[in-house]
């Protein structure tokens, strides 16, 4: 007894051909069957090509496509032919042109004699199958699809929702319950003579023929029926991505395949000369008495799919841009925002550069430069300096420079007179850490110098931003790690958020803060923001800062000791 082996051929047939020659070397009878499709002068050169081989034969030809019947309708009529045709065969294993076997065929011939009334074919329950895609899982077996998915899709969508709406639904024949699985089946002669022979197949053929694809559940429900003992899996590797697409495996797959201790694997990329040149040239290399076991590379294309859906980290390209939400995380890595930090403290930046090591840039959205550090005109990745070609994404030229500076913390300036178009990025980002001194933004106000009724109008337009982008800080939705004072608290101690900042910035430090970098001069503050409130201004983001703040600096005179006789 042996294994018979049914092929579906459909491109590359001069693959098919060498999968052909390799089954029937080890002396597998083989059918074949071709795509109507293939056009009749590729078809008979290829009837030749294989015409030296007395067990290789041809099945009637059917038309083969995506989702419909007439994968099925081949599969029969090969599977017909080799049973008849062929006495000693006891299993026939069903492949397509595409399969490459990965290792010896007296492997596979070996296993399936130790299990002679064994059925190899995935088959579970509708409710069990976590692949079935586009809502269509019992639906594909309670609704006709007269229409071809792929070609006749806007007929497809309507005859679907027609009967939806008018609830025209239809039950399975004979009770059966309906099973699904891998098309990639090897089934013993009884179990497929039974299906075959069956006086009920005009009625279940009848039935699956208005099934949504047909090949993956057919066979998978009739096994059923008739199996006396079942195995749900199949002996052919294939894997799919998330959108029910067969992987397909290059040259760079040799190992992996190797890995798997499959007998066949789909589907292999007909130019692939490395994977053909080792599996069906190299027996001795491919040798390995073992239980198939996929699950040994199921993690590595558990990693593809996740890579291929998800991306890297902060990582965008223009061939995956994700919808709103999608990606998988905002930025590559942690950065710290200060809002104004750099109007209170005198050569903040550089003091914060010394302290912590980190690259501190200045307003990287300032309306006319984007402020490197070291006043670099670009960075790395290219990104250049120009407002206008920031302005443009903004959100993406933030995503950019974190992605492009991985290894090294970043740290810049932000304000009310910036572009606000990332508020919303920044609070939703989980690596952001924004530290903010509200009402700082009056300082150079405070120094302008400028006409009083300009600085009023320009202490409103600025304070009302601010605000705003505080309401966003403080949103349920905010995932940052956020940190608000108010510029009367901070004046009053600067060291303790101070410390906290730098501690969360780098590692810890040996030694608590005892500096902190110079303030700038406050003398008149106090009185400045009162005026405001004089012109009908409320300046409220500062906080409780008296209106003698800073009024005088001066130290009292050190009264001179003197002794009382």
């Amino acid at each position: 007894m042996t294994v018979g082996i049914v092929m579906l051929v459909h491109t590359a047939l001069d693959r098919a051909e060498q999968a052909a020659r390799h089954w029937a070397s080890a002396g597998c009878p083989v059918v074949i069957h071709v795509d109507k499709m293939v056009d009749r002068k590729r078809y008979q050169g290829f009837v030749r090509a294989l015409s030296d081989l007395d067990h290789i034969k041809f099945s009637k030809r059917y038309r083969c496509e995506w989702g419909t019947w007439g994968l099925v309708a081949a599969s029969q009529a090969a599977s017909e032919m080799i049973l008849s045709e062929f006495r000693d065969v006891r299993h026939v294993y069903l492949a397509s042109g595409s399969c490459l076997p990965l290792r010896p065929v007296e492997d596979l011939i070996t296993y399936l004699d130790a299990r002679p009334t064994t059925d190899f074919i995935e088959s579970a329950t509708t409710a069990d199958v976590p692949w079935t895609m586009g809502g269509l899982d019992e639906e594909r077996f309670t609704l006709r699809f007269p229409f071809s998915w792929k070609r006749q899709r806007a007929l497809f969508d309507f005859a679907v929702d027609f009967q939806r709406r008018f609830r025209l639904h239809r039950k399975m024949p004979n009770a059966l319950v309906p099973h699904m699985g891998s098309q990639w089946w090897c089934l013993t002669r009884q179990t497929l003579t039974a299906i075959l022979q069956d006086p009920e197949r005009h009625v279940y053929d009848g039935y699956f023929k208005y099934v949504w694809i047909p090949d993956e559940s057919y066979f998978q429900t009739l096994a059923r029926l008739y199996s006396t003992n079942i195995e749900s899996r199949s002996l052919t590797l294939s894997k799919f991505d998330f959108q029910g697409k067969p992987h397909i495996f290059y040259d760079d797959h040799l190992q992996l395949l190797r890995r798997s201790d499959c007998f066949v694997a789909r589907k292999i990329w007909p130019y692939a000369d490395r994977l053909y040149e080792a599996f069906l040239t190299d027996p001795a290399g491919a040798m390995k008495q073992t239980e198939p076991n996929p699950g040994k590379i199921d993690r590595i294309f558990a990693k593809a799919v996740d890579r291929r859906t998800r991306g890297r980290a902060g990582l965008y390209m223009q061939s995956r841009f994700p919808n709103e939400d999608w990606e998988n995380g905002l930025t590559a890595t942690q950065y710290s925002l200060f809002q104004g930090f750099t109007e209170l403290f005198e050569d903040f930046e550089t003091w914060l550069h010394k302290t912590t090591g980190a690259r501190v840039h200045g307003h990287l959205f300032a309306p006319n430069k984007v402020y490197f550090a070291e006043g670099q005109t670009s960075i790395n990745g290219a990104l250049s300096d120009s407002p206008k070609l920031r302005d443009y994404n903004a959100k993406r030229f933030l995503t950019n420079l974190i992605w492009n500076t991985r290894g090294e913390r970043q740290c810049f300036q932000f304000g009310p007179a910036d572009n606000q178009d990332i508020n919303w990025m920044l609070a939703k980002d989980p690596n952001a850490q924004i530290s903010v001194i509200s009402g700082a933004w009056a300082l150079p106000l405070f120094r302008s110098n400028r006409d009083f009724l300009d600085i009023r109008k320009a202490a409103a337009n600025l304070q009302k931003i601010e605000s705003d982008f505080l309401d966003v800080m403080r949103s349920p939705h905010t995932k940052a790690r956020v940190r608000i004072w108010t510029m009367a608290e901070f004046v009053e101690a600067p060291m303790e958020p101070l410390q906290t900042i730098l501690d969360e910035i780098g590692p810890a430090r040996d030694r608590r803060l005892t500096e902190a970098p110079k303030m700038v001069n406050l003398h008149g503050f106090g009185q400045f923001l009162q005026n405001l409130k004089n012109q009908g201004m409320h300046p409220y983001l500062m906080g409780d800062f008296p209106v003698t703040q800073g009024l005088d600096t001066r130290a009292e005179p050190v009264r001179r000791p003197y002794l009382v006789k």
